[in-house]
């Protein structure tokens, strides 16, 4: 009971992150799992597992408040779907841990772009044209792939790619990208399972992760909808920053203390940027605000001074 309720934990806070920055469920999620002592290939099983029912929780939600774009769900998930299948079955067979500093290096590259378009160079309600197909297929192929071969990673290379073109809503991109989630599940779990069939999965383990998932999805959901989006583009950046980081000094091995000295330098950039952008949010809604209420006063004069003038 108490493994289960600490997996609980696990996937609330995983799910909590994931669902309210469109990223890091199975990242999250597998750390604990390969902390536990479970191979590469059975966490991903079991993330893959659990994300049957978080991923429906969390496209429900996010459908209700309005953040999912369903052109965006079929054209990245269906192509995802493929990716997954086949990832899942490449893991079960050979390790791809040579690719991780690769592609760690390009979210890295994502990740500032982001964490800086929306700190100083916030995008604008104009630009917001959509995404061509052309992108999101081979985007959804090889984010799927990456997800199930990695346990995580469809937030983490989608979210970032999507949200660097400025032609989508974030909280649209987080919603539509956790709702096109499912597929890569059902797409992941079915190739775990045929390749996997004679190792033994936790099913507690997996309950545990899914029910602590679903609890957390609605609130993240929320959280998307009221939180501006300059906020929420600065937050999925520094995510993305600092968790490709981790993986890229991981796979260098610097020499303690080297590596916590770059996680402090990165994490007390990130906050700076989003203690600004939380600043220049306020400001811009108080100034909004003033007008609003400046132009209601007008209006009232105006009403008062035409009988006077009768």
């Amino acid at each position: 009971m108490q493994a289960f309720l600490i997996f609980a934990i696990g996937g609330f806070i995983a799910q909590l992150v994931d669902g309210s920055l469109g990223m890091a469920y199975g990242v999250t999620s597998t750390t604990i799992l390969l902390t536990a002592g479970l191979t590469p290939a059975l966490a991903s099983a079991s993330v893959h597992l659990a994300e049957l029912g978080t991923s429906v929780a969390s496209g429900v939600s996010h459908w209700k408040f309005g953040n999912v774009d369903w052109k965006i769900v079929g054209m990245l998930g269906v192509p995802g779907g493929i990716g997954a299948f086949l990832g899942a079955t490449a893991l079960s067979n050979v390790a791809t841990e040579a690719a991780a500093p690769w592609m760690s290096t390009i979210l890295l590259a994502l990740g500032l772009y982001v964490l800086l378009r929306f700190a100083i160079r916030p995008l604008r309600r104009r630009r917001l044209t959509g995404v061509s197909p052309k992108l999101l297929a081979p985007l959804g192929l090889v984010a799927g792939f990456m997800d199930a071969t990695g346990g995580g990673g469809w937030g983490p290379v989608a979210t970032p790619t999507l949200l660097s073109t400025g032609k989508v809503e974030p909280r649209k991109v987080i919603g539509s990208v956790d709702t096109s989630e499912f597929i890569i599940a059902v797409a992941a779990s079915l190739g775990f399972l045929i390749a996997l069939s004679d190792a033994q999965l936790s099913w507690l383990l997996v309950g545990g992760l899914l029910l602590g998932g679903v609890v957390a999805a609605p609130l993240a959901a929320y959280l998307v909808r009221i939180v501006p989006m300059r906020i929420i583009g600065v937050g999925a950046g520094g995510m993305i920053v600092l968790t490709n980081a981790r993986t890229l000094v991981n796979a260098i091995d610097l020499p303690s203390p080297s590596p916590v000295l770059v996680y402090a330098v990165i994490a007390t950039a990130w906050i700076a940027l989003l203690a600004y952008t939380v600043r220049v949010v306020v400001n811009e809604r108080r100034e909004f605000d003033n007008l609003e209420e400046e132009a209601a006063e007008a209006s009232q004069d105006e009403e008062v001074a035409e009988p006077a003038r009768g």
